[in-house]
């Protein structure tokens, strides 16, 4: 593999046996995290599904093995100064924890919309946090910039063999703890964590299918893989910071190109209703980046999946504050939450009448409001705002169609 002091050429090489050797440097500081059968998965999807929990990972994410190998491989070279490098959060955290037990100043550049969590965290871990830029793209740029003026060694996210050769340790863990695995999704941002669990499980078990995810939204790497070539970079928005990648760098993506048997990409309803569901039903807390595998599998878009699939969960740093958001949109699209807009009739006793008609369905009432002025309502009418907990989507349906029956016009209804 190339040893230069900043390996980030498309031309670098990547093997099994560096990514073992890397597994070798973690051993001591990082856990092997474990791998767990989701029953309600498997009930849910119909085959055995299994989780590798990367949540669990210290720093709560994969990170901390490519940032740990990168800087003591620069360690080895002698170089004793400084690092810089930019991420929407985990990838920094990574750095900042790697450097913090290596005795080394740390710089990291975030966005200025990351995660308050993440950030935090950083500042904890002792690093020098710099926010600049609206995305992941902008704060590379400036971290290039910090690199060039202080003289710091550069930490890519995902195009760095070093890195990536940490990341496929994940790989080599899940052979291990889950031999006979037919299939492994995996979350897909820059493609450096598939990128090294592809070279970790197709340099071994060639058979096992490997299939990577992206949110729709922030899909240039599947959009690219599909078309055989890099292509230009996207504005990404999605609720997975994790994976919100727009650029594809040549080095992910030749061993993707290589080895990686499907690409897919799932919608954001998908994404918040798996953080839901691995919540509430496995008591497993995610990102949206760590959902996306389980997001796939829920949709119905991974196709030809064996007996055994293992999903990666490939972080779990979620600000409280977006757990609550993510919970009401993840129940919505459930169809467990029902938000609807309808109108009564100005006079004394018409709201009862619609609470008594809901009560009858077996509607929890969460929320009501009324609104007398508005371009929409009748001179005479009342507009209605609720939010109804019920217990599916075929009981939301159910709802919106009785409501109608009575009379009740429904202007807003989600779902539909």
């Amino acid at each position: 593999m190339n040893s230069a002091t900043d390996p980030t050429g498309a031309d670098a090489t990547l093997q099994l046996d560096d990514v073992l050797a890397a597994r070798e440097r973690i051993r001591p500081v990082l856990r092997a995290t474990p791998v767990i059968e989701s029953y309600t998965l498997s009930d849910l999807v119909g085959a055995e599904i299994y989780l590798k929990l990367e949540n669990l990972q210290r720093t709560g994410s994969f990170k901390p093995r490519g940032a740990y190998v990168h800087l003591t491989r620069r360690r080895e070279q002698g170089e004793r100064g400084g690092v810089v490098c930019a991420s929407a959060g985990n990838h920094a955290q990574g750095v900042a924890f790697a450097a913090r037990l290596l005795g080394m100043e740390a710089t990291v550049v975030m966005p200025h919309n990351s995660p308050l969590t993440k950030i935090e965290r950083c500042r904890g871990y002792g690093a020098q946090v710099v926010l600049e830029g609206e995305n992941l793209e902008e704060a590379l740029a400036h971290a290039r910039t910090i690199q060039a003026r202080e003289g710091l060694g550069f930490v890519h996210p995902f195009a760095d063999p070093w890195v990536i050769a940490g990341q496929g340790s994940v790989g080599l863990e899940l052979l291990e703890e889950l031999p006979e695995v037919s299939t492994v999704v995996v979350p897909v941002g820059g493609g450096g964590l598939l990128a090294g669990m592809l070279v970790a499980i197709k340099s071994q078990r060639p058979q096992i299918r490997v299939i990577g995810v992206q949110a729709e939204s922030a899909s240039t790497m599947v959009r690219s893989w599909r078309a055989g070539r890099p292509l230009p970079a996207e504005r990404p928005r999605t609720i997975a910071d994790g994976i919100k990648v727009a650029e594809v760098h040549p080095l992910p993506f030749s061993i993707l190109q290589r080895y990686v048997d499907d690409m897919v990409t799932v919608p954001e309803g998908e994404i918040v209703r798996a953080m839901v569901v691995l919540l509430e039903r496995s008591r497993v807390v995610v990102e949206g980046a760590g959902a996306a595998g389980v997001a796939a599998l829920l949709a119905g878009r991974i196709p030809n999946r064996g007996p055994k699939t293992c999903v990666v969960l490939s972080g779990g740093n979620i600000d409280t504050n977006l757990i609550a958001h993510a919970i009401e949109r993840g129940l919505t699209a459930d169809g467990r939450y029902l938000c609807l807009r309808t109108r009564v009739a100005d006079r004394p006793g018409q709201l009862n009448r619609i609470l008594l008609l809901l009560t009858e369905l077996k509607v929890n009432i969460l929320e009501i409001r009324h609104h007398r002025e508005g371009w929409e309502i009748p001179v005479g009418d009342v507009g209605v705002e609720l939010l109804l907990e019920t217990r599916n989507q075929a009981h939301s349906h159910e709802v919106v169609d009785r409501l109608s029956a009575a009379g009740y016009p429904i202007t807003t209804a989600i779902p539909p």
